[in-house]
């Protein structure tokens, strides 16, 4: 049986198949010009519309761009003007977090609202750096209960979109077609493409957003590994296109109302803005190029580590980086570290992480692996739109983090002759792990705890 997730929630979309490769995908047949990126009259009667997600300089392997042809252009649309948004998470500021001390944090749950979809869901965890001088990152906790309404898109100016189900799905439609995003599967959505979210069944969904200001998300390097082991390039899913409309008389037609209006909300610098068009979004009829949304299995993550003696660098569990170019060679602005189920083997060794106090920030947490919707962390009946197993954990640069007394105990005790499966018990962690430390918003400091005597929360994992 291949090594990937039973997902509870079926999949209705097809994928091109392959992360960092040159896409190209036809909603309707023939939209997409030969060899001219930009004929004077391009097919079906399209518009030719280019997202840049890198500068045009930018080395060949490393370019990141799209070619769209679409009914209309996505410039014809109102004034955005700037929205303001409750999210029920606590005291809400415009301005940027500021909370930022030695200590470490850990929240057994967040104040999440009873109802909120995609728009409303959101609440600023922490961030570091500046978005508008394209610097850092930034975490977000989203706990969605409804669709978002009709005819309403997102964006992100600010950022790349990493999206973290905790628990449930998300169905994801975006300029460029669908993704369907269930937990243990992580999405990326490219700076400035446009999206609109809907709940699969109607059933909630938690978890987080970590929002790149800087860079891009890519592989690891994989050096002396070789070219296989970790995040596979053939196990990522990229988005293919979506018309919502048809062909009349040899010419792309979209499925616009008469009198029918969406709303735009996009983020620029940590804030909302909204705008009124007066046509669909998705009228994209073929795309070709380098930046795309996708999708990954982490079921599909295959674990590396030591098979006779000692403890690996957690780094051999890194997901996706994105690279600091700025700073010393191998350094990241931040990483996504995944820690699976795995075979612990090394004999005469410590099976719990050593006590670290390191130069990157970790925040850390859970998904809910198990598919089972009558498991605890699943059953929506029990915790709706709350956070479980438990919310999330910070250690800050050098804090020093690791097992309890308890279970560094056990751990002594443990015949490391013998061969143990770890992490079967349907919760999978994460980490992300970031360069320059995270400032808090207000709402999160209030409701977290500091310095808990609970730090080998992950150390069981």
């Amino acid at each position: 049986m291949a090594p990937m997730t039973r997902f509870a929630v079926e999949d209705p979309y097809q994928y091109l198949e392959g992360l960092g490769n040159y896409h190209s995908s036809e909603a309707l047949q023939g939209a997409i010009p030969q060899v001219n990126n930009t004929p004077q009259k391009p097919p079906l009667g399209l518009y030719t519309e280019r997202i840049s997600g890198s500068a045009f300089t930018s080395p060949r392997d490393q370019y990141l761009q799209t070619f769209l042809y679409r009914s209309q252009s996505s410039m014809l649309h109102g004034d955005f003007v700037p929205l303001e948004i409750r999210s029920g998470y606590g005291p809400q500021t415009s301005a940027a977090p500021t909370q930022i001390n030695p200590n470490s944090y850990f929240w057994p749950s967040f104040p999440v609202p009873d109802q909120a979809h995609w728009i409303t869901g959101h609440a600023l965890l922490g961030s570091n750096g500046d978005p508008v001088k394209k610097e850092g990152t930034a975490i977000w906790v989203f706990s969605v209960t409804e669709d978002m309404p009709a005819r309403h898109i997102f964006s992100s100016l600010d950022g790349e979109m990493l999206i973290i189900p905790q628990s449930g799905a998300l169905d994801i439609q975006t300029e460029l077609g669908f993704l369907m995003v269930r937990q243990n599967e992580i999405a990326v959505i490219p700076r400035g493409v446009r999206f609109r979210i809907t709940l699969p069944g109607g059933k909630p969904c938690r978890g987080f957003v970590c929002e790149l200001f800087q860079g891009h998300f890519r592989l690891p390097d994989l050096g002396i590994l070789g070219t296989t082991g970790l995040a596979n390039l053939r196990d990522f899913q990229v988005s293919k296109a979506y018309f919502d409309g048809t062909i009349v008389d040899g010419v792309a037609k979209a499925s616009d109302r008469d009198g029918e209006k969406w709303t735009i909300v996009s983020r620029l610098a940590g804030k909302p803005w909204h705008c009124i068009q007066t046509h669909t979004p998705f009228d994209v009829a073929g795309w070709h190029g380098t930046c795309y949304p996708y999708k990954f299995d982490l079921g599909r993550f295959c674990p590396l580590g030591n098979t006779l003696f000692d403890e690996h660098d957690p780094s051999l569990y890194t997901v996706l980086s994105a690279r600091h170019h700025g700073a010393e060679p191998g350094t990241a602005v931040v990483d996504f570290v995944l820690v699976p189920p795995r075979w612990n083997v090394s004999e005469d060794t410590l099976w719990l992480p050593y006590y670290h106090r390191n130069t990157m920030q970790e925040f850390f947490s859970a998904i809910v692996s198990n598919q089972d919707p009558e498991s605890p962390s699943n059953d929506t009946d029990k915790v709706a739109n709350r956070f479980a197993p438990f919310g999330a954990g910070l250690h800050g640069a050098m804090s020093t983090h690791g097992a309890s007394d308890g279970e560094m105990r056990v751990a002594r005790e443990i015949d490391t002759s013998r061969p143990q499966k770890l992490q079967m018990d349907g919760v999978t962690a994460f980490v992300l792990e970031t360069e320059r430390p995270l400032a808090l918003s207000e709402w999160a400091f209030i409701c977290a705890q500091k310095n808990p005597q609970a730090k080998g929360r992950l150390a069981k994992m």
